[in-house]
């Protein structure tokens, strides 16, 4: 099948180099000349496992072309997916500029060619509840008829977007005409010959499905926060409270680690989408802004923590920082709780050196010439007065504590991802403060 991707961030990119690998042929379009000449160069262009392979494969087998021509990949192509960016505007809706703009550059393109073949236009992006029928509307003000708008929502977990990509949970497909729902199940078949279901819905349905995933993942994720930060308090230990929840068939295991709050390009954004969505529409979901404003305050619990040992005063102090990327196996910084954390102890007077294996570029978007930047986990450590871990990679999970220990001024460790086991820290006689467990303070 001929296909075109508009837009080549985690999900364009992802997507078109998957749907290459299952032998169709895709067109990706950008407009960011700098990305695009990596791209023809044969660079990828995000951090994504896996991702770098197919990406070089299909290229040589020349399944796989990007251009910045939106003329050249619409004509030729049977469906265009729209996998552009939806920002959060300042009062937390989408914007859907980049989505509505492509919409409209499409349909112009059709009106020149006559609208002689019949385009199938999925929304890959996410949106609140009736985008597909605006963009519609777009392609119907300019006496359009040869076409449809689908939505196809993406369910793509940064760090395994390629594995969930070609092994899906589910395919989730919104649209009003057996035509499509038969060309979108011709396109992914391949992607679940396992069995795992390919769920057919109209595109209301299909974009809430989108938000109330992420939401509810989100709402799982805070409940464990609070919860955790009320262990620590009456001296349990969320660790075993977790396992005693997740055996439980009703619950599962997954979304049940404590941490220092949610972030990334998904959680937060679709959090404030869907809250702004349910208030336009008169049935606010009063429990998704509890678990927004939540979150925001988790970002600071490790600070908390921070101020406590050093009786309130950081100022001049140095601190160590192991991980950037808001969560582990990709280079996205998109509201990841080391911004508001780093943020805040510069704000204290404290100074920060900072590591992360895959997030540096990016980190220096967002702190620039403020904090320091290591090469090496090891070398973040030296003269450091205390190390916080704010993103569980696993190179940091069985690090050399002896080293640890010779680098640091004071064997002092903030986790803030529970990556350590409490006994050994206790056995290490180290200041060990965690997530929903009691701290460890070696006997003096």
């Amino acid at each position: 099948m001929n296909l075109s991707v508009i837009g080549t961030g985690y999900v364009g990119l992802v997507s078109g180099c998957c749907f290459a690998e299952m032998g169709n042929n895709v067109i990706c379009v950008d407009n960011d000349q700098k990305k695009l000449q990596k791209l023809k160069n044969g660079e990828v262009t995000i951090y994504e496992p896996g991702l770098e392979v197919i990406f070089l494969r299909n290229i040589v087998k020349k399944r796989l072309h990007f251009t910045d021509n939106l003329k050249e990949a619409v004509l030729n192509s049977d469906v265009i997916f729209l996998c552009l960016p939806t920002p959060p505007g300042e009062d937390g809706s989408a914007d859907l500029k980049y989505v509505f703009g492509a919409a409209e550059q499409i349909a112009n393109i059709l009106i020149e060619d006559g609208d002689k073949n019949y385009k199938l236009i999925v929304n890959k992006s996410t949106v609140p509840v009736g985008t597909c029928e605006a963009v519609e509307n777009i392609f119907f003000k300019r006496g359009l008829k040869n076409f449809e708008v689908c939505s196809n929502p993406e369910f793509l977990r940064e760090g395994f977007a390629v594995e969930d990509f070609m092994k899906p949970d589910r395919i989730v497909i919104g649209a009003k005409s057996q035509k499509a729902f038969e060309i979108m199940r011709s396109l992914y078949e391949p992607f679940v010959r396992q069995g795992n279901p390919i769920i057919e819905m109209d595109p209301y349905s299909s974009e809430v499905t989108k938000y109330a995933a992420n939401s509810y993942l989100a709402m799982r994720i805070t409940f464990m926060n609070e919860l955790a930060n009320f262990c620590e308090k009456v001296g349990a230990n969320v660790d075993l409270v977790r396992k005693g929840m997740g055996t439980d068939s009703r619950i599962g295991k997954r979304f049940l680690f404590p941490g220092i709050g949610y972030g990334g390009s998904c959680f937060p954004k679709d959090v404030k989408a869907l809250i702004k969505t349910s208030k336009e529409k008169g049935s606010e979901i009063t429990l998704l802004s509890i678990v927004d404003k939540i979150n925001e305050k988790q970002k600071l619990i490790l600070v908390d923590k921070i101020l406590y040992h050093f009786k309130g005063d950081i100022k001049g102090k140095k601190f160590a920082i192991w991980g950037l990327a808001f969560k582990p196996n990709t280079d996205d910084m998109r509201e990841a709780p080391s911004i508001v954390i780093i943020n805040k102890l510069l704000e204290l007077g404290a100074k920060v050196k900072a590591y992360d294996p895959a997030a540096m570029e990016n980190a220096k978007f967002y702190f620039g010439n403020s904090i320091e930047y290591s090469e090496t986990d090891y070398e973040a450590l030296n003269e450091a007065d205390a190390l916080a871990i704010l993103t569980e990679w696993n190179e940091f999970r069985n690090p050399d504590f002896n080293k640890i220990k010779t680098l640091l001024k004071n064997p002092v460790i903030f986790d803030g991802r529970n990556v350590y086991d409490i006994e050994k820290m206790r056995e290490l006689n180290f200041y060990y403060y965690s997530i929903g467990r009691k701290p460890i303070i070696p006997e003096t």
